[in-house]
């Protein structure tokens, strides 16, 4: 038994179902947010108990991102359909925070590649090569992850890039990566993998647009450093 009280026990005006109705959920912590997810606790702790279990061990709340199925089971009182509650309510935020209309989806500018992908990579604790296929008026075809790791010429193989592209008949490409660090400054592989494409796509005929490296918050254009 914990020392905490159980919901049940707490004032109808403390609870976070209620605080929520009352005060907006801008106002709830993310312990109560999350409790609300939970919905009920066991017989020895509260919903609210566990939802300081899973924070406990994360450095900031952009970490429960990366919570796995296996971790959430782990904790005692998370079954298998709070856990599936939880990381669908995870999945859902990241969504939200990503452009899926058609009509937001073209490539004029750095910024609308970091509007489609900025929040769905910058936390990713590996990196990952994202190549974004346009038409002729630079609307993405598709979004295709094609490499994963750490990245070098050897891993990011320009023949893959180009056969995706010939595959959609796209007229250009813009390729995306993240920095797990946070700092996007480019590599010397980063540059290497950048003048590789640029060679391959005046070869082929195929428009590289932009290399673009997404940090935490920050991202840097290759194009606009003069490497394209």
């Amino acid at each position: 038994m914990t020392g905490e009280l159980l919901i049940r026990e707490m004032h109808d005006s403390d609870k976070p179902r209620e605080r929520l109705i009352n005060y907006g959920p801008d106002k709830l912590t993310n312990q109560e947010l999350l409790a609300i997810l939970i919905n009920t606790g066991n017989r020895n702790e509260s919903s609210i108990s566990l939802a300081s279990k899973i924070l406990k061990n994360l450095q900031s709340i952009r970490e429960l991102r990366d919570v796995t199925y296996e971790e959430l089971t782990a904790i005692n009182g998370i079954g298998k359909a709070k856990a599936i509650t939880i990381l669908a309510f995870i999945e859902l935020a990241v969504r939200m925070h990503t452009h899926s209309r058609e009509e937001d989806k073209y490539i004029r500018s750095p910024k609308d590649v970091t509007d489609i992908l900025m929040e769905k990579i910058r936390y990713y604790n590996q990196e990952h090569f994202i190549v974004l296929y346009l038409t002729t008026k630079n609307m993405v075809i598709e979004e295709k992850t094609l490499f994963i790791g750490s990245l070098n010429t050897s891993i990011v193989h320009p023949r893959e890039i180009f056969r995706e592209a010939v595959k959609r008949s796209a007229a250009a490409f813009v390729c995306v990566h993240n920095h797990p660090s946070g700092d996007p400054t480019p590599s010397e592989e980063d540059i290497e993998v950048t003048k590789r494409l640029r060679e391959c796509g005046d070869l082929i005929g195929v428009d590289f647009l932009d290399h673009i490296i997404i940090g935490d918050g920050k991202y840097v254009s290759l194009k606009e450093m003069n490497y394209i």
